[in-house]
């Protein structure tokens, strides 16, 4: 587990980035501690079986309060079909017999893995949001552990131990995250991994892009996010096959990063004095702790 310190590079209050969109309300009403999980999907339809099922089975004993754990006030399992061209959305409706948990988003054409995840985002309900692959790489019963971790932070990161992945992926994954760190003068140990759990209004503050998915780590921190990172278990591919390469997972990733960088550099801050017949707002919608970088407990 790895714990946090302040990153003393930015100073504290609230964030606006480019054109990121104000935080909105849910469409219905939940109870606190309501978990969204995010899962954008491009024909997985042989994972998605397995996959609803695990997530249920990690958080339904949270919410029942069956488990010794924090509970869950409820959850949602939203999967984004990203313009599937397989059985994806003949297999959502089956599970959605099974699954009253299950929300299927439907989008009307293949448009990546962050638009998909920003779509996510703002159809959610919960307070808190979570992220996951579709691919089944992800093990959801980790999603259990990250919730446990959260009281006093406003999000938790993953990062995959023992990687299951050929040693091409791993050495770029490797290299990458400490070519990241370097020019963003953070301590992300996997911005990769997709096993994150944070609070919705700071999710829907985050400046999206095509790429930003694996920057979602430092972009929280971008806006002030208390975060703890907590070792997560990762697995082998089990059905089809990645939907990435050389070209769209790393050079492309470059020029990325240096767009992240001046987003880093250059975020807009500003303090809303309240008046005197004025309620404060929740601490995680208007007024985030300074950004912090992750350290050795």
């Amino acid at each position: 587990m790895s714990s946090l310190r302040q990153d003393v590079s930015h100073s504290p209050g609230p964030t606006v980035g480019s054109r990121a969109p104000a935080p909105e309300a849910p469409a219905t009403p939940v109870a606190e501690g309501f978990l969204s999980v995010v899962v954008p999907a491009k024909n997985e339809a042989a994972s998605l079986p397995q996959l609803v099922a695990e997530i249920a089975a990690a958080l339904r004993p949270l919410r029942d309060a069956r488990g010794a754990g924090r509970p869950l006030g409820g959850f949602e399992i939203l999967i984004v079909d990203d313009g599937s061209t397989d059985e994806t959305p003949a297999v959502l409706r089956r599970l959605g017999r099974d699954y009253p948990e299950l929300r299927p988003i439907t989008l009307a054409t293949n448009v990546g893995q962050s638009a998909a995840t920003a779509a996510g985002f703002r159809a959610a309900r919960g307070d808190w949001v979570a992220t996951l692959d579709a691919d089944l790489q992800n093990d959801p019963a980790d999603l259990a552990v990250l919730w446990e971790a959260l009281p006093g932070h406003d999000g938790a990161l993953g990062w995959r131990v023992t990687r299951r992945d050929v040693w091409s992926k791993r050495m770029i994954s490797r290299w990458a995250n400490r070519i990241r760190n370097a020019v963003l003068d953070q301590s992300i140990r996997d911005t990769g991994c997709s096993v994150r759990i944070f609070s919705r209004a700071m999710a829907l503050r985050l400046p999206m892009f095509h790429g930003s998915h694996r920057f979602l780590g430092p972009l929280l921190l971008r806006e002030g996010c208390r975060l703890i990172q907590l070792p997560v278990s990762h697995r082998p591919r089990p059905f089809g096959n990645s939907h990435y390469n050389l070209w769209n997972r790393s050079l492309r990733v470059v020029a990325d990063l240096f767009g992240v960088a001046w987003l880093m550099r250059r975020p807009v801050r500003y303090q809303v004095v309240p008046t005197a017949t004025e309620v404060p707002s929740s601490p995680h919608a208007t007024t985030p702790t300074r950004p912090l970088v992750g350290q050795e407990a």
